[in-house]
This record gives structure tokens, sequence and C-alpha cells, in this order.
């Protein structure tokens, strides 16, 4: 059998699959879930700056003495003190690599729970950057500023490795891409699923929604890996549209290190790991590929014979094939 391993921000993985935040890895009982079923790493959910309701004193009282009690989840809004409890548990309960995700608002916000991400026990971090911009007076170039500095600041506050989970939505993804290695990334997460707000046409209110992802989201990651694979020295990771073996082998083949899952467990389980494992393998053995070294950046835009297709040419012949 081909061997699964890989490496993910500098931490040896049995295997690509990576459960990415959900609810599912808010709660040690899903986390255990996730780890019998084969899963590489877990990554928790994020912890939201706006939901910090703790005081400072509470927080670092915790870290000195430990998480005590039941067992720590960390739903969305739960606080710092219960996100910080169940780092702490789980990194005493799993054997493989917890991520902690931050999504903070101030840069002291990020710098202070990072440090504390850190000292309970993270192995990594996954800066969770959500900002977007409807000020007209705000350029392009500030708000890239905006997450360079969050990354080298952070980056100075804490040792563990640190992955950004980034917007597709930059003028240049592979420039921001290099400035954000220099910053002190040790990886790229392609890409942060935005929700849009919807609206109700009868009560005339703006609404929240969420859908969850298909394999056809996976192109726009896969274009972008592609390209970036073999530029940095930087872990890349698909995110969103992985839902089958099939979605794991592309990423792999376009450059990608791990392949993160959320929309595909939360339909069917933490069990559905075993079987997108079990297809991957199966894979492998019949193209007779030992392990996922040989397989990794073999369709990378640097490997194809027409590394155009990932451009401009790949919209012509798009638009060509239903003229037909």
């Amino acid at each position: 059998m081909a061997d699964l391993r890989t490496r993910y921000l500098g931490l040896e993985l049995r295997t690509p699959l990576v459960a990415s935040s959900s609810p599912l890895t808010g709660a040690l009982d899903g986390l255990k879930r996730l780890e019998a079923a084969g899963v590489g790493a877990v990554v928790l959910p994020s912890l939201f700056e706006e939901d910090l309701a703790e005081e400072a004193r509470d927080v670092d009282a915790l870290l000195a003495t430990g998480a005590t009690g039941g067992e720590a989840r960390a739903g969305y809004g739960a606080g710092a003190a219960a996100y910080l409890a169940l780092v702490e548990q789980a990194k005493a309960s799993l054997s493989i690599p917890v991520i902690a995700s931050l999504n903070g608002t101030s840069r002291g916000g990020w710098v202070r729970h990072a440090a504390r991400l850190e000292q309970a026990g993270a192995d990594a971090l996954e800066l969770n950057i959500y900002y977007v911009s409807s000020s007209p007076g705000q350029s392009g170039s500030e708000v890239e500023w905006r997450y360079l500095d969050i990354v080298h600041a952070v980056r100075k506050a804490a040792g563990v490795p640190l992955a950004v989970k980034l917007s597709p939505y930059f003028s240049s993804v592979t420039n921001m891409a290099g400035q954000l290695v220099e910053a002190g990334a040790n990886g790229l997460v392609l890409f942060n699923r935005f929700y849009q707000p919807d609206l109700d046409v009868e009560t005339l209110e703006v609404v929240p929604s969420l859908e969850l992802s298909t394999s056809a989201e996976l192109r726009l990651p896969l274009r972008w890996i592609a390209i970036l694979h073999g530029r940095h020295r930087i872990s890349l990771a698909a995110s969103t549209g992985v839902h089958s073996a099939e979605d794991v082998i592309k990423a792999l083949l376009a450059g990608a290190d791990v392949a993160m899952m959320t929309s595909a467990l939360l339909r069917h389980g933490p069990d559905h790991l075993s079987q997108v494992e079990a297809g991957l393998a199966d894979w492998l053995d019949r193209h007779g590929y030992e392990s996922l070294e040989q397989v990794r950046g073999k369709l990378s835009q640097r490997s194809v014979r027409d590394p155009a297709a990932f451009e401009r040419a790949n919209y012509l012949k798009v638009l060509a094939s239903r003229a037909r």
C-alpha cells in the first residue's frame, strides 16, 4: 500500500486529510470521532475576537491552572476560556496535530490571543483573516498591508507555525502569497469561503445564508495551488470543494500538501474520511505510486505541457467548447 504520510506546516501527518474548522471540531467528542476515522489533523473553530467576553485575568488563570471540569466546547461565541480549555483537552487526548484558528479584529487582539493559544498547546495557528472593506477611500494596497501587518505581528508573538486562510479576491494572489511568506507565514489555506448575506424580499431584511460547498468549487483553489506550487517555501492547503477521493487526488496533483474537508463531513459524518482515504490509497496503488511525493505537483503550472491552461487560455477553451 502507498505511503499516505505528508507534512503540513512542518508537522508530520499520517494522511493529507484534514478536518477544517466546523462544529465537528468544536468539541472533544467530535475530535475523537475524527481521529478514529483517520483524519491527519484537525482545525478547531475560529476564536472570534468579538465574542471574547471573559476578563483577561480569567483566561490567564485558566492557562496557569490548566483546563478543569467537564468536556470543553469551543462553538462559535463560546469565548476564550472555553476555547483554551478545548485546546488543552484536545492535546491531552489526541495523537494528531491540533491547529487553533483565530479571527481577530484588532492588532492587539490577534497578538494577545495568538500567544495564549500557543501557551495552551496548539501545534499551529490558522489566521482566519476576514476583512471586508466598503470604504471607497481605502485602496487595495492598504487592505493588503492590513493582512501583512497582522501576520508580521503574530509571527513576532508566537513561535508555532502559522497558516493564513487567504481570500481569493486579491488583484495578484501570487504576489500577495510571496509577501505573506516574507511576513512570516508558513502555510496558505486556499481559500477562505466567505458567507455572503442574502435579502429577504418579504421582511425586507438582510439575512445570513449558509450553503454547503460542492466539488465544483474546488476549481478555484486548484488553479491557484497549481500556480503557487514550487514558487515559495510554504505549505499549501486546498480548502473549499473537497468532498471525495477524486477531489483530494486533484488537490495533490495541483501541488497541495493537504486537503481540508468541512461540508462533506457535515453531510456524511466523520466516517466519510475512511472512504476517502481508501479511495485515495486505491488510486495510488492502481497507478503505481508508492508515496504522495510522487504525485504532488505533477499537474502544477510548472509541470504541465501547457502552463497557459491555468491562465487566459483556459477561459478561451471553455468558451470555445460551449460554442460547438
